[in-house]
């Protein structure tokens, strides 16, 4: 896959953990999958990351650390991918998420206008976080399984043509030295 291409746009690992403010990340390093970029600690990666953007929860981040270490998944690209969630994306995905979570309990959508009080988290909020609970599960999940298998594609996909690319490069090369000789 791309891993030339995500060696080029990621920091340099040995780099990064010269520096003094990160040094605790030293023994991270040790576990392969954590920073390694493989075909499969990428596609955990790509599923953690999306799985866990669509689920209304505070700290994100924090959750996919967790799962990154737990699953063995690729770290940075987990916490790159959850920060599909953020300010300009949460109201759309939180709507989508709010209104599937709604059809499959059955219950009406509420119209609301979200104001930051504790009564209104408390009256309002709490009527609404169990169908948005569901149905971000549920896309996350879908949309996460998507994206794993996506990456497992795309990944299989250029592994073969790079391999066709050189195979072709070894035999133009084996007729050019046959030829001149």
């Amino acid at each position: 896959m791309p891993r030339k291409t995500l060696h080029r746009l990621l920091p340099n690992i040995n780099e990064v953990l010269k520096r003094s403010k990160v040094k605790w990340l030293k023994s991270l390093a040790r576990d392969p999958n954590l920073l390694q970029i493989n075909r499969h600690s990428v596609s955990i990666a790509v599923f953690i990351g999306i799985f866990t953007a669509f689920i209304p929860i505070p700290g994100q981040t924090i959750v996919v650390f967790a799962m990154s270490f737990w699953i063995r998944a690729n770290l940075p690209i987990a916490v790159a991918i959850v920060w599909l969630s953020n300010p300009v994306t949460i109201p759309p995905i939180f709507y989508l998420t709010y209104q599937l979570g709604s059809f499959l309990t059955g219950a009406e959508p509420i119209d609301f206008r979200i104001t930051t009080s504790w009564e209104w988290f408390f009256t309002v909020g709490v009527k609404i976080l169990v169908p948005l609970m569901i149905g971000g599960t549920i896309i996350g999940l879908i949309c996460g399984t998507l994206g794993y298998f996506f990456v497992l594609r795309f990944w299989r996909f250029k592994v073969i043509k790079n391999w066709q690319r050189r195979s072709i490069q070894r035999r133009t090369t084996k007729k050019n030295n046959t030829t001149t000789n």
